[in-house]
């Protein structure tokens, strides 16, 4: 395995990665009442709790992007 292959490797997770954030964000805020009803069958969530859920939950994604990927890609092309 070559380092070009794993830098085009991470390339690719960072754009499939930020592909399903910008999907989660639309889909969060063009369907924001109908996720909530979906997910109120199941759970007693004010909707403030709710958005705060699912704030928390898209900024860990992002930082875990940035540091699992971006960070690795980086190092290779300084590296190689």
């Amino acid at each position: 395995m070559t380092i070009d292959l794993v830098r085009d490797a991470l390339l690719w997770c960072f754009i499939i990665n930020i592909g399903i954030l910008l999907w989660w964000f639309l889909f969060f805020s063009l369907a924001h009442d109908w996720v909530y009803q979906f997910h109120g069958k199941w759970f007693k969530l004010s909707v403030e709790r709710f958005d705060t859920i699912h704030y928390a939950g898209m900024a860990f994604f992002k930082i875990c992007i940035f540091m699992f990927n971006i960070v690795p890609y980086l190092a290779l092309c300084i590296v190689g």
